[in-house]
């Protein structure tokens, strides 16, 4: 049997039965302050009980020009920035900011390119249907290319906008992260302190295009995903203190192993590789701390022991990596979101007053965390 869909109040029948204006229901939903909290209840009562679920949001965002949501762009699928613990804290810091500003978050994936999934030829095209067709008030940009379609539909759209981790050099982009190529070298120094000289180097993705293997002196210098180029160069800046023929170490004389996709199944097979092809290694400098915990279950299944066998470092600071001993680099991930949406509020504010505000570019500091997996090198 069909039912007749059931009849909505309206602002109309809401204000003939309650003996008030209009506008006075509509300020129960859009300036409670306006009114008194008895009053304001006494609406909402009435409002639930004839059915009125609230104000058109279209028509409202039409009326304040305001979308009342900020869009997170993602290189990742959608399940990453749930599933790893980096991008879920980085999402959560910019939830308490939508929470300040009283606005929701639409999380907007760009996928990533894959060797089962290669980039389709109307990427550009995706991009700006899926960024032109977002209803927000502004966009966070988690960790892209330089050359990403879904960070140049972003540009187009002119809409205030913030880059957390990658690109850093938009020119007049705002900008938040970290020092990259200098908040993982104190990792390094501990391995090399610790006596270290074969030391190889694990890292994901450096361009959109993948490269699931060794990494060459020329990718790593055309590398458009700055982040992990940074950490490498750091890596090798360090290395280059050590190498007695005063050569600067470069990807052409350590060793490094990169995977596209970042996850435990991927981090191990990196490890293995790595492992396998360089046997001569005693550490291995990870720029991720899920690949640590790859070396680590790697090095399990292989027999070796960590640090008597084998050392490993990690870059983040998850809670998986410290609570397993690794040593490795705390990045304030959630700060980092907190501080792209409370930044992005103020763009958005000094839009709506047409007072433009200059790029601003914030750098947080990173910390060393000393674990147990650096020790001396094996005999």
């Amino acid at each position: 049997m069909n039912f007749p869909p059931a009849r909505r109040g309206t602002l109309a029948s809401i204000a003939a039965e309650l003996g008030v204006s209009r506008t006075t229901v509509s300020n129960a939903y859009n300036r409670p302050d306006q009114l008194s909290p008895k009053l304001r209840e006494k609406i909402l009562q009435t409002a639930n009980r004839l059915g009125y679920p609230g104000p058109d949001p279209t028509a409202r965002s039409l009326r304040t020009r305001h979308a009342g949501a900020i869009g997170v762009l993602l290189t990742e699928d959608m399940t990453y920035a749930f599933e790893d613990q980096a991008s879920l804290e980085f999402v959560s810091g910019i939830s308490v900011a939508c929470s300040t500003m009283d606005a929701s978050m639409l999380l907007i994936p760009a996928g990533v390119e894959s060797n089962d999934k290669p980039e389709p030829a109307d990427t550009a095209a995706r991009a700006a249907q899926l960024i032109g067709q977002a209803a927000v008030d502004g966009f966070i940009v988690y960790s892209v290319a330089a050359d990403d379609p879904f960070l140049d539909a972003v540009q187009h759209r002119g809409l205030p906008t913030v880059i957390c981790d990658q690109p850093a050099e938009v020119p007049g982009g705002n900008f938040v992260g970290i020092d990259d190529r200098h908040a993982i070298q104190p990792a390094v120094r501990t391995l090399v302190d610790a006596g270290h000289r074969n030391i190889g180097i694990l890292c994901i993705r450096l361009d959109r295009h993948p490269n699931n293997g060794p990494v060459t002196a020329e990718r790593l210098a055309n590398a458009q995903m700055h982040v992990q180029r940074s950490r490498v160069q750091g890596v090798l800046d360090v290395l280059s203190t050590i190498d007695p023929t005063g050569e600067p170490a470069s990807a052409d004389t350590v060793p490094i192993v990169e995977r596209h996709i970042n996850n435990e199944a991927t981090a191990y097979s990196a490890a293995e590789e790595l492992l396998t092809a360089h046997p001569e290694l005693t550490a291995v400098v990870c720029t991720t701390d899920s690949q640590a915990l790859g070396v680590l279950a790697y090095a399990e299944d292989a027999g070796l022991t960590i640090p008597g066998d084998l050392s490993v470092t990690g870059f983040d600071g998850i809670p998986q990596a410290v609570d397993k001993g690794v040593t490795t680099v705390s990045q304030p991930s959630r700060a980092k979101g907190l501080e792209a949406g409370e930044m992005l509020a103020q763009l958005i504010k000094s839009q709506d007053a047409k007072k433009p505000q200059a790029p601003q570019r914030v750098e947080l500091p990173t910390e060393l965390i000393e674990g147990t997996s650096v020790g001396a090198p094996r005999i």
